[in-house]
């Protein structure tokens, strides 16, 4: 006769439940953060509340936040791409090129040009890191400075000029609909399109499996390698995409284009709860993690504090929120493993 316990109805998805919650708390965190500083900033300058003001906020942090997407997908695999900023700068200005060149191409064919592109660099970075082996913040690293060799060699000390693009391209980083800038719209549809599908779809919920434990994830039966390459694809693709953006919002572009992006988009995932170590995040907090970056140096600007602090006021939100999701992690580790001797007990 069996004397095991019969099972509690729900008790087995109480850990993942925990580990929502934890997710959702610190994603509110991130809001009050901004709520908090907005009202302070327009406290000590009113003009920051201003029309203009908000507009360029949202413009500044779009391409940020469409980036920090892509990485959000390789940082919860335990990868990282630092040639985000490299790839932009490449799509940047094939874009912009093709368009001055030939006037008649349809803007759609930009985007799908674009985003080639970047899918290109991607599979670039995919293959070596998960084929050959190589870890990702080696080949990452090397194909920063090569990608961006490549676009001053393709430039050859050209820039693409705003008077030499369509007006139709152009309104796409300047236009609004219903007062919400366009590039903002791309933004939040591209997070709201990669939060469903690594929320609802099987391929989605595995990149956090390989993260949390590539090992248990390999027994498992999950195509750690396919996955991990697709996970870098899909981030050279909406680097590629904000490339497009980037010429559409500033209209000159150069080999220089989107320098030092990469750690900014770094530093706007983990500040937005994305565990470095990997598993862990949203591309929802990664979102709110750029536009709260976006929003300290627009702060600190109009506050007129020298630049110098602003880059060390990012620098120390960066560490602590590396120090918290440790905490975090450690202490959820510790609630699970705690649930999980009870239910043997």
């Amino acid at each position: 006769m069996s004397t095991d316990a019969p099972p509690v109805p729900g008790r087995k998805d109480r850990g993942a439940r925990l580990a929502e919650l934890v997710l959702r708390v610190r994603e509110l965190g991130i809001v009050g953060a901004l709520v908090l500083l907005f009202v302070v900033t327009v406290i000590m300058e009113p003009r920051f509340a201003d029309a203009d003001s908000l507009r360029d906020l949202l413009l500044n942090a779009s391409i940020f936040a469409i980036l920090a997407v892509g990485q959000t997908l390789v940082i919860v695999t335990r990868n990282i791409d630092l040639s985000v900023s490299s790839v932009l700068a490449l799509s940047a200005y094939f874009a912009g090129s093709v368009v001055s060149d030939h006037p008649g191409v349809p803007v759609w064919a930009l985007f799908v040009m674009g985003i080639g592109m970047g899918m290109a660099c991607g599979l670039f970075n995919g293959v070596l890191s998960t084929y050959g082996g190589v870890p990702s913040l080696v080949v990452t690293l090397g194909t920063l400075y090569a990608f961006r060799g490549l676009a001053f060699l393709w430039t050859d000390g050209r820039q693409v000029n705003a008077e030499t693009l369509p007006d139709a391209f152009l309104n796409l980083g300047s236009g609004s609909v219903l007062g919400v800038p366009t590039l903002s719209l791309f933004a939040i549809a591209v997070v709201l399109v990669a939060g469903w599908w690594m929320r609802d779809f099987r391929a989605g919920r595995q990149l956090y499996a390989i993260g949390s434990n590539p090992e248990a994830a390999r027994l498992a039966g999950v195509r750690s390698q396919r996955l991990v390459l697709l996970a870098f694809v899909v981030c050279g693709a909406l680097a590629g995409l904000a490339g497009v953006l980037f010429t559409a919002r500033f209209g000159t572009v150069d080999a220089t284009a989107g320098a030092g992006y990469e750690l900014t988009v770094i530093a706007a995932a983990v500040v937005g709860g994305v565990a470095i170590f990997g598993g862990v995040g949203t591309v929802y907090g990664a979102a709110l993690g750029a536009l709260l970056l976006t929003t300290i140096t627009s702060s600190l600007i109009i506050l007129k504090v020298s630049a110098f602090w602003q880059q060390a006021a990012i620098g120390a939100l960066l560490i602590l929120a590396i120090v918290l999701d440790r905490v975090v992690g450690v202490r959820l580790e510790s609630a699970l493993r705690q649930r999980s001797a009870r239910r043997v007990a």
